[in-house]
């Protein structure tokens, strides 16, 4: 196949940072994705309906003009988190889910919450209202090995979460292991699981290719092969529980390859092409239009995009770097690479 026409996608999980990075990434997102799920942990994190809607402005303010784009907020959950606000936010259209981060789990996730019974009344809360509970999936306990934090999660804390909260509907964020897709199926339409393209295209051997490569190293870290192929099964598989989220997380390329690098692949200039190139592999492209554009949607109660797009199967040259004002550079997934699929006009 030459070429494949599709709904426009969504991009269920992306970070766009603040000031000037926000400036810079936006428009990556905005001219691929219909819209995207915005993460919230920004330095302070957004944890109210009201920082939310400014964050929101900001993000719309970074839109290039005539592209449509609508960003989907979230709510930061820590251990005070006020189910109110949160209930009133979602009811005004500020709020489309909320995000729990195991405190120190990850990017920004200091505020995190420390343990699952602090937020009771805010779970009580959303599994009344209907709002989708979004998860960094992994302990932070250090007697855990950092290749089993996702598994132990999802024995120790989801699984007893959704039993506890019959009507709560979640999403299990960047799964990485064969047991994180396993799961995802196990709970009928209440649970779903998004997948980056990294951890489709890459097993852990890719941060160790011909010495450390800081810019495949994310959170949750890249698994075994096993893994990854459950992973590509999973998202290939035409079931409505997996869908797109990049988890596109940029840094500047300083920070990334300093003596203690910061964790994320920034993946929003080439993610549609990556994710393209792992269906093509696959012999999966008429499963594509579903899990980028559809099953996400569908989980979340949004219309999928009436707008087609059009990519060809064209190499395109991806630049070496993205310069963000005069702050730093990022380096995306692909740099200074090829892409074999291109949008097509």
């Amino acid at each position: 196949m030459q070429s494949l026409t599709f709904r426009r996608p969504s991009d269920l999980h992306v970070h766009f940072r603040d000031s000037e990075v926000l400036e810079a990434v936006v428009p990556f997102t905005a001219r691929a994705f219909c819209t995207a799920t915005v993460m919230p942990n920004l330095v302070p994190p957004v944890r109210t309906a009201r920082e939310a809607a400014a964050y929101r402005d900001r993000i719309n303010a970074a839109v290039p003009n005539g592209v449509r784009f609508e960003p989907r907020m979230t709510c930061y959950l820590t251990d005070q988190s006020d189910p109110q606000d949160l209930s009133e936010g979602h009811k005004a259209g500020i709020f489309t889910a909320a995000k729990l981060y195991p405190a120190h789990a990850t990017t920004n996730s200091g505020h995190g919450v420390t343990s699952i019974d602090k937020i009771q009344r805010v779970l009580e809360t959303m599994q009344d209202r209907g709002i989708p509970l979004l998860i960094h999936g992994e302990v932070t306990r250090h007697d855990v090995d950092i290749f089993d934090r996702e598994k132990i999660f999802i024995d120790e804390i989801l699984i007893p979460t959704l039993q506890r909260y019959p009507r709560l509907r979640v999403v299990l964020e960047h799964i990485t292991t064969k047991e994180g897709a396993d799961v995802a199926s196990s709970f009928g339409n209440r649970l779903g699981a998004t997948i980056t393209p990294q951890h489709l295209l890459f097993n852990r051997n890719a941060l160790f290719d011909g010495g450390l490569r800081p810019h495949m190293y994310c959170l949750p870290v890249l698994k075994r092969e096993v893994h990854r192929e459950a992973l590509r099964k999973a998202a290939t598989s035409g079931l409505p529980n997996y869908f797109l989220g990049t988890d596109s997380a940029p840094h500047f390329q300083h920070l990334k390859e300093a003596d203690c690098g910061c964790a994320g692949v920034f993946s929003a200039p080439v993610a549609v092409e990556a994710y393209l190139q792992v269906f093509d592999e696959e012999n999966a492209l008429d499963k594509f239009e579903n899990f980028a554009s559809v099953f996400g949607p569908q989980f979340y109660g949004f219309e999928p995009s009436s707008t087609l797009v059009t990519y060809v199967k064209k190499p395109r040259q991806v630049p070496a770097s993205v310069q963000v004002a005069n702050v730093g550079s990022l380096k995306s997934l692909f740099a200074n690479d090829e892409v074999a699929w291109s949008l097509a006009g």
